[in-house]
């Protein structure tokens, strides 16, 4: 029935993935031959291939996800996988890949999604390769799959028909590879119940505590109904957007006061419930809010860190935490009071891996609304979620109340970030190109009483391996405690993204409860005036602020 057909091709010049996989417009994967090129060669870059092994592959369930997943079938029937998982309807949360290929010691997964970027057929697709960890795949992997991609002139594949991808539990054959039709969820909803104490969780909702989790119409739709509602007993009510859709609904599925404010006016409306939480297409990212508060993703951090033995699966067993540089250093603040080590990283999930798999972390998390720990090597949203519900099964106390109790212990780490998003690309590095040249005078200068100690390209030597990653971000730091940072974002597919990261600090229990954008208002127009952005890009305010 099926017979393998050796393809000849041209390699594409545009495949190099970055720290998220490879993210291009849909039009650009749907060329002829695009998307077998980069497959071909992710195969390729396996030591001895993918003939043998065992892949899990889903996706976020955007546009052109089915149709890329039966050519994933096909090529790796053709190269001769011995086993693939596939989740129901092609579904598969980021976060469940990582824990499906540690649990069942797969040789790695792909993971068919753009994240938050938007769907439908004029909106973007990604591809990206997790290993054998269960975390996307590190610079020498990546740099393999994209040497490869340079040098290819033929893929396999099986030609024959599709697979059924609805029949859950069905086993199929093609030549001599296993196809597995999985349940996306089982899997996950049994690691999160063994994490957490699902009994309290639920003593607290049947006491009247009311929540609503927005789904943004993308993946953790499926995997919030069957734990929010079917395990924790949370009324169907509570759930928003939580059915997939190729175009995610025509929204942006980014958990953030922007593209999130359907959620944003309902928690801070007259008849807001207790909680409300949101995540992204592919489930890693997640956004937390209390009845007229939002939680921002570095304080969330923090207070997770603090709070970790809430969580039966955490207790006693916090061994440090982690952040990526441009995160507030509000969970330090945390780590030197309990006297664990805490780890600054360049942005990316793939450089927490080391430290988790080495045992120096239990805690992680990034600014951009990602937060997660040693139970899987990715951010992960439903479990972000869970541990805030945890936290106020055990405290019983409102969110906002958790919050400032937490910031009157260790102070408050006022924190915004400011995207200015699609920029033109030659203008967004002068940007950059201009802050880089300005560095050595920028060092010892003094802007009205307030002193910069360190300005620098942050630079970061992983303390496993020993590896070098430079270039990862303009940081610009003053004595207060204050911080500047600059960094061009990879995770858009058109133009640039500059993102400028703007943080200061009080422990002066009276200024605690300023607007943050008032409190930072100082520093947020030094952040424009050296960068000069307005003169270079024409932007005068950012397309987005969290």
């Amino acid at each position: 029935m099926y017979e393998i057909k050796e393809i000849k091709t041209t390699p594409f010049d545009d495949q190099k993935p970055g720290t998220s996989g490879l993210r291009k417009p849909v039009t650009t994967f749907q060329q002829p031959h695009y998307l077998e090129n980069f497959i071909q060669s992710i195969f390729d870059s396996m030591d001895g291939g993918v003939k043998g092994k065992a892949l899990v592959v889903g996706g976020d369930g955007r546009f052109y996800n089915r149709r890329a997943i039966q050519v994933i079938i096909k090529m790796a029937a053709a190269n001769g996988a011995r086993l693939l998982k596939i989740g129901q309807n092609g579904l598969l949360s980021t976060p469940a890949v990582s824990h499906i290929i540690r649990k069942y010691r797969l040789y790695g997964g792909i993971i068919l999604s753009a994240s938050h970027n938007p769907g439908g057929p004029n909106g973007d697709f990604g591809v990206k390769y997790n290993i054998q960890n269960g975390g996307p795949a590190p610079e020498k992997v990546t740099a393999k799959i994209y040497q490869k991609s340079l040098e290819i002139r033929r893929y396999f594949i099986a030609k024959g028909p599709d697979i059924d991808l609805q029949a859950k539990g069905a086993e199929t054959k093609i030549l001599d590879t296993v196809i597995e039709i999985i349940d996306p969820v089982d899997d996950y909803a049994q690691l999160m119940e063994e994490l957490f104490d699902f009994d309290s969780i639920r003593d607290m909702i049947r006491s009247g505590f009311t929540m609503v989790y927005d789904a943004l119409h993308a993946v953790t739709g499926i995997y919030a109904r069957e734990i929010f509602v079917r395990r924790l007993g949370a009324p169907e009510k509570s759930l928003r957007n939580c059915d997939p859709l190729p175009d995610f609904g025509g929204g942006h599925p980014d958990p953030n006061l922007k593209y999130a404010a359907a959620l944003v006016r309902e928690m801070f409306s007259d008849k807001a419930p207790d909680f409300g939480a949101a995540s992204d297409g592919d489930g890693d990212r997640n956004m937390i809010l209390g009845r007229h508060f939002f939680v921002t993703p570095s304080d969330s951090l923090a207070i997770i860190a603090a709070n970790v033995s809430c969580a039966p699966g955490y207790r006693n067993r916090l061994r440090g935490v982690a952040r990526s540089m441009p995160t507030s250093r509000a969970v330090d603040h945390v780590a030197e009071d309990l006297g664990i080590p805490c780890f600054e990283t360049p942005t990316g999930w793939k450089f927490f891996g080391n430290l988790l798999d080495a045992g120096k972390i239990t805690i992680c998390g990034e600014e951009s609304f990602g937060t997660g720990s040693d139970h899987i090597r990715e951010k992960d949203g439903i479990w972000a979620v869970l541990f805030w519900l945890n936290m106020l099964a055990d405290k019983r106390i409102p969110v906002a109340r958790l919050v400032k109790k937490h910031w009157l212990k260790y102070g408050r780490n006022y924190y915004t970030r400011h995207d200015y998003e699609e920029v033109d690309s030659d203008a967004a590095h002068k940007v950059m190109k201009g802050l880089e040249d300005r560095l050595e005078s920028l060092r010892n200068a003094d802007f009205h009483g307030r002193k910069v100690v360190t300005a620098d390209n942050f630079c970061y030597q992983d303390p496993v391996d020993g590896s070098k990653s430079c270039n990862q971000g303009i940081r610009i730091i003053f004595g207060d405690g204050s911080r500047i940072i600059y960094r061009l974002s990879g995770t858009g597919t058109k133009g640039a993204t500059i993102r400028i990261y703007i943080e200061g600090y009080t422990s002066k229990k009276e200024l605690m409860e300023q607007d943050t954008q008032s409190f930072l208002s100082e520093l947020i127009r030094l952040s424009r005036t050296l960068s000069k952005i307005e003169e270079l890009t024409g932007r005068k305010e950012p397309s987005v602020i969290t």
